[in-house]
């Protein structure tokens, strides 16, 4: 029978969990979004992670019969990203109950990061899924970093020196009356939209950073004075967010030498993103070659979590079988 990983993530909009075998094939890839009320720009930390625990607890049956009693390890992002100052309330609930579940069941628990997880799923199944040098870009909203990743070491190179990118669709989308996260309904309106590059890009570091609070500002000055329709503010958003990461990508190449990045997060996933992104990309010099991940690997998941543990059992029964040949 197969041995399974159980990954957790419990991040600031979802909670996660995901099974996969020893042959890396998703068994269940659980999310569900935490309780934002109307009008809300997300949940205090001390009400997330009770929330988080909620529907961790939810998930027990499904998860029973998708592992089938088969699990090998337990793997949990315990922090947002590398670093000993990187750290967040809400992943203790995702990483306690995996210890828990880990010391309960009697086998190894792994931990790791958001970010890494969010690598790990982007790249499963990609172009790049085999590479271990490149650019990647974490576009969300708690992250807008532009990383340098070789090996196992991720460097972060550049990216927003205020507002993330997630939080300016989320704060334009909830002033118009949009649910939290806004991502989905906002790409909705953006469709529908005409745009004249109204909002400038703000650059710094040789277009390695950006901000993102100037236009904010801008944005919430349109919707009050009811000159620009909702569509038209939407798309707006979307033409500076690929204007802008655009000229962070050619940077990041210039600077790296790397001629991949891997495109992940939550704001990655949006289709009409990408396909702006892409047309901005054209024709501009140093262009790397942006690679995204499936839109649902893309927004948070459990499932690249998992699949770090998978490498990490896989490798632990390797170094233990090499000592007992040896």
């Amino acid at each position: 029978m197969n041995t399974a990983v159980l990954g957790l993530d419990t991040s600031n909009y979802r909670t996660s969990v995901a099974l996969v075998n020893e042959d890396g094939e998703i068994l269940l890839n659980f999310r569900e979004l935490l309780p934002v009320p109307p009008g809300e720009r997300g949940l205090r930390q001390n009400e997330a992670v009770f929330a988080h625990l909620r529907q961790l607890a939810a998930t027990e049956e499904s998860l029973r019969k998708a592992a089938g009693g088969s699990i090998g390890a337990v793997a949990a992002s315990t922090a947002p990203r590398d670093g000993a100052d990187s750290y967040m309330p809400v992943f203790m609930a995702g990483a306690s109950f995996g210890r828990l579940t880990a010391a309960a069941m009697g086998v190894p628990f792994i931990g790791t990061t958001h970010q890494r997880g969010h690598l790990a799923a982007a790249k499963a199944g990609s172009e790049l899924e085999d590479s271990e040098d490149y650019l990647a870009l974490h576009l969300s909203g708690g992250t807008t970093d532009l990383l340098e990743v070789r090996k196992q070491s991720i460097t972060q190179i550049g990216g927003s020196l205020d507002l993330h990118a997630g939080q300016l669709v989320d704060r334009a989308g909830v002033a118009m009356g949009l649910s939290f996260p806004a991502g989905p309904e906002l790409e909705k309106l953006a469709a529908k939209g005409r745009c004249e590059g109204l909002l400038g890009c703000s650059m710094e570091n040789g277009d390695l950073s950006c901000h993102f609070s100037g236009a904010e500002s801008q944005v919430q000055r349109w919707i009050l004075d009811g000159k620009h329709s909702r569509e038209d503010i939407a798309l707006e958003i979307y033409d500076l967010l690929a204007r802008t990461i655009a000229r962070m990508l050619c940077a990041g190449a210039v600077k790296t030498g790397l001629g991949n990045v891997l495109v992940t997060g939550g704001v990655a996933s949006s289709e009409l993103f990408r396909e702006m992104l892409l047309r901005r990309l054209q024709g501009m010099r140093h262009t790397p070659r942006a690679v995204f991940g499936k839109p649902d690997m893309s927004g948070d998941n459990a499932v690249g979590v998992a699949l770090i543990g998978l490498a990490a059992l896989r490798q632990e029964k390797v170094q233990a079988s090499s000592g007992f040949n040896d």
